[in-house]
C-alpha cells in the first residue's frame, strides 16, 4: 500500500511509534518559529532547562503582534528576544518586519521539511509542500533542545480540487467552501491534503493561503504536492535550490475524500462572528460598511494586495468608511511602494499600515461601535476586533476592495458590471526583491547575553499531582470557548504575556470579568465547558494562567487540540464528559473526582468518577498517552522534562 504525502515526510522523521491514526507518535522536527507574544515564554522555558544552543536545523523569532510598542513593557519584550535570539542561536526578525509565516515563507519554508511553530498559523508553508503543525510554547522550547515532539497521528483526508477558478473567486473562497462544508471542527485529528487537476493550478501564494487558514477547520496541519509552481516560486524567490518533489503514492489510501470543483466556486463570505458561518456574497449585499481592512498572515502577501490596489487604482473608497492595507511583510509593502502601487492606493483613500498581525488581534484599527467590519483576516470570534459585540466579516482582497469602493457588501461581479472593472487576477512578481535589512540572521547575531526587563517574570512551575482534586466550579462556559476567551490579546493585556502573574488577572475576563479574583480567593477549582473548548491561538498562556490560579481540572465535552496539549504541558487534568453531565453540572457546584487521581492517571486510568455536590455522580474520561500521564503526574512538561534532564535522559525522551 502506498503512502499518502503526509505519511512520507512524518515517516522521514519518526522517531517514535507508528502512523495508526489516533496513536501518539513522535516526530523530529528541522525548523521551529516563535513570535513576541509567544516567544518570551519559549526562550524562558528554554533557559530553565539550562540548554546551551537551538538543535534544530533551523529556528527563528519574528516580532509581529505588539509592533507598535504602546509600552515600554512591549518594547523590552522585542529586547528580549533579539538577546535571545543571539544568545541561543536563532535567527531574529525586528518588528516591522512582517508577520511570522509571510517571512518564513519567504526566506526559510522548505518542501520535506517539518516545521513546529508557536503559533497556530504556522500550516501556513504546506502550501509548498512543508509540513507545519502548530504548538503550545513549551512543545517548541523542548523540540528547539533537540526533543521529539509528540502529536497524535491524524487521519488524512484528500481535499481533491477541480477545475479552475473562475474570474473574481479566489483561494480564499476554496478555504471558506472548505469551513462552509466542514466547520471549526471538522478538521480536528485530521490533516488535509490537496490534490487534483485543482490543485495543480493554484500558485503557492494561493495554496498557502488555503493551508493557512486549514487552522480554523481545527486541522492538525494542510499540505499540498510540489511540482513545478513550487519550483518557480522557490525560485522567484531566489531559493530554487530547496526544491524537492514530493507527490503521494499513486495508490495511497486516504481516509475520506472531499471533492471540490473551484469552477462552481462564486466569491463567499464568512459572516460575524465564527469562521464557518459561509454565504455566497451576494445573500449579504447591501449591507453597510465603514471599515475595511485588507492584510493578515491570510491574504497580506503581494499577491493579495496588488488585485485590491488595481481594483481602487484610479477610483475612490467611500466617503463613510476607512480603508486599510497592512502587508503582511515588509518585503510585500516595499515591492508595491517601488511599484507605485502604494501611491495608487493612497491616492484612492486607503491608509498603508505597518506590517503587523496588530488588527487581527484588536491591537489598532478597533472597528466602530454598532460598524461593520469586512476583513481579509483568518477570525472574527466575537470581540476578536478588540471591541465587544463587533460585527466582523471575513473575505478575500477582491470582495474586501469592492465593499471599499462600493461602501457596502458587493459581489465584485456585479460592482466590475456596475463600474467596468476588469478582473485582477493573481499575479506574481517575476522576482521577490525586498530587502533584507531587518532579518538579523543568527551568525550575524548582536547580543550574546539575554536582556530582561523588569515586566519579565519566570515561568510558573506547578506541584506534582496529588491524589485529590476537588473544587468549586469556578466558571461553566458554552461551546466554542477560544483562547481569545481565556487570555484576550488587546494591547491593554499582551503587554503581560511575559508576567504571569499579572497576565492572569485577566484569565477568562470575556466570560466573566469576576473570575480572577473568585478563583484567587478559592485556591483550588475546576472549569466546565461545552464543545472545543479552547480553539483559536496556540498560546500556552491560556492554560498556564488557569493553572496559576489553582485550576487543576477542566471537564469539557471536548477539547481543541494545541489546548488539550497546553493543559497537560502545564499539569492540569483535561476531562472529557459527556453532553448530558454537562447540562447537569452548574456555575458553583462543587466537584470532586473521587479516585485517588495520581494514581489513577499514572496506572492508565482511562475511566473516573466525580461525585457532586455530594449528590449526583458521573463518569468523566482520560483520553491520554503513557507519555501525557507522565506529564500530569510531574506536574507538567516542564518538571518533568527537567527531572530528565537531571537524570541524564534527554529531553527526546519525555
Amino acid at each position: 500500500m502506498g503512502q499518502t504525502l503526509t505519511e512520507k515526510i512524518l515517516s522521514d522523521h519518526l522517531v517514535e511509534g507508528d502512523l495508526t491514526p489516533g496513536e501518539e507518535i513522535g516526530i523530529e522536527i528541522d525548523q521551529v518559529l516563535m513570535q513576541d507574544t509567544t516567544g518570551t515564554m519559549v526562550w524562558l522555558q528554554f533557559e530553565a532547562l539550562d540548554l546551551d544552543e537551538a538543535q534544530t536545523e533551523l529556528a527563528a523569532q519574528y516580532c509581529d503582534h505588539q509592533t507598535y510598542q504602546f509600552d515600554f513593557k512591549n518594547t523590552d519584550d522585542h529586547r528580549f528576544l533579539r538577546s535571545a535570539a543571539g544568545t541561543y542561536g536563532a535567527h531574529f526578525s525586528r518588528p516591522g518586519n512582517g508577520i511570522c509565516h509571510n517571512v518564513h515563507k519567504e526566506n526559510f519554508a522548505a518542501p520535506g521539511k517539518t516545521l513546529l511553530g508557536s503559533d497556530s498559523h504556522t500550516p501556513t508553508p504546506g502550501g509548498l509542500g512543508q509540513l507545519a503543525i502548530g504548538a503550545g510554547g513549551l512543545d517548541i522550547a523542548v523540540a528547539m533542545g533537540g526533543g521529539a515532539y509528540y502529536v497524535e497521528m491524524p487521519e488524512v483526508v484528500n481535499v481533491r480540487l477541480e477545475g479552475e477558478l473562475p474570474e473574481w473567486s479566489s483561494a480564499k473562497d476554496v478555504i471558506l467552501e472548505m469551513l462552509r462544508r466542514e466547520t471549526v471542527k471538522g478538521g480536528v485529528g485530521k490533516v488535509f491534503e490537496y490534490t487534483g487537476p485543482g490543485a495543480e493550478s493554484l500558485t503557492v501564494p494561493e495554496r498557502t493561503t488555503i493551508t493557512n487558514m486549514g487552522t480554523e477547520l481545527g486541522a492538525t496541519s494542510s499540505l499540498f504536492e510540489t511540482d513545478e509552481k513550487t519550483k518557480d516560486y522557490l525560485e522567484r524567490q531566489g531559493r530554487g535550490d530547496e526544491y524537492v518533489e514530493l507527490t503521494a503514492d499513486d495508490d495511497a489510501e486516504y481516509a475520506d475524500e472531499i471533492v471540490i470543483d473551484l469552477g462552481d466556486l462564486e466569491p463567499l463570505i464568512a459572516c460575524p462572528s465564527m469562521p464557518d458561518n459561509v454565504v455566497p456574497v451576494r445573500e449579504v449585499a447591501g449591507e453597510k460598511v465603514e471599515q475595511v481592512l485588507v492584510g493578515s498572515c491570510t491574504n497580506g502577501g503581494y499577491e493579495d494586495v496588488l488585485p485590491a490596489a488595481k481594483m481602487v487604482k484610479d477610483q475612490e473608497v467611500a466617503k463613510h468608511l476607512e480603508m486599510i492595507v497592512a502587508p503582511g511583510s515588509k518585503q510585500a509593502g516595499e515591492m508595491l511602494a517601488r511599484q507605485g502601487w502604494t501611491a495608487e492606493m493612497m491616492a484612492a483613500g486607503v491608509n498603508v499600515s505597518e506590517a503587523t498581525c496588530g488588527p487581527c488581534i484588536g491591537i489598532g484599527h478597533v472597528p466602530a461601535s454598532d460598524s461593520v467590519s469586512l476583513r481579509t483576516f483568518n477570525r472574527n470570534f466575537e470581540g476578536r476586533s478588540g471591541i465587544e459585540d463587533d460585527n466582523v466579516y471575513l473575505c478575500s482582497p477582491q470582495v474586501a476592495a469592492a465593499a471599499a469602493l462600493k461602501g457596502e457588501i458587493v459581489d465584485p461581479r456585479d460592482l466590475a458590471d456596475e463600474l467596468g472593472l476588469d478582473a485582477p487576477g493573481i499575479e506574481l512578481p517575476d522576482k521577490y526583491d525586498g530587502s533584507k535589512t531587518d532579518l538579523i540572521y543568527a551568525e550575524d547575531a548582536i547580543d550574546d547575553e539575554l536582556i530582561k526587563g523588569p515586566n519579565i517574570g519566570e515561568v510558573p512551575l506547578q506541584d506534582p499531582l496529588g491524589s485529590n482534586i476537588s473544587g468549586e466550579t469556578l466558571l461553566k462556559m458554552e461551546d466554542n470557548i477560544t483562547t481569545d476567551h481565556i487570555i484576550p490579546a488587546t494591547s491593554d493585556i499582551l503587554k503581560f504575556r511575559s508576567n504571569i502573574e499579572r497576565l492572569s488577572d485577566f484569565t477568562l475576563s470575556r466570560v466573566d470579568e469576576t473570575f480572577a479574583q473568585r478563583a484567587k480567593d478559592a485556591g483550588t477549582g475546576v472549569l466546565v465547558a461545552g464543545e472545543n473548548y479552547g480553539q483559536g491561538s496556540s498560546r500556552e498562556h491560556a492554560a498556564m494562567c488557569p493553572m496559576y490560579l489553582g485550576i487543576e481540572a477542566v471537564l469539557a465535552q471536548s477539547f481543541a487540540r494545541i489546548h488539550k496539549a497546553n493543559l497537560f504541558n502545564f499539569g492540569i487534568v483535561p476531562l472529557a464528559i459527556d453532553e448530558e453531565t454537562y447540562a447537569k453540572i452548574e456555575q458553583g457546584d462543587d466537584v470532586e473526582i473521587v479516585d485517588d487521581v495520581a494514581e489513577a492517571v499514572e496506572s492508565g486510568q482511562e475511566e473516573f468518577t466525580i461525585r457532586v455536590n455530594d449528590d449526583w455522580e458521573a463518569t468523566a474520561n482520560l483520553h491520554a498517552s503513557e507519555r501525557e500521564r507522565r506529564i500530569l503526574t510531574a506536574g507538567g512538561k516542564l518538571p518533568l522534562t527537567k527531572q530528565q534532564a537531571e537524570g541524564g535522559a534527554a529531553p527526546a525522551d519525555d
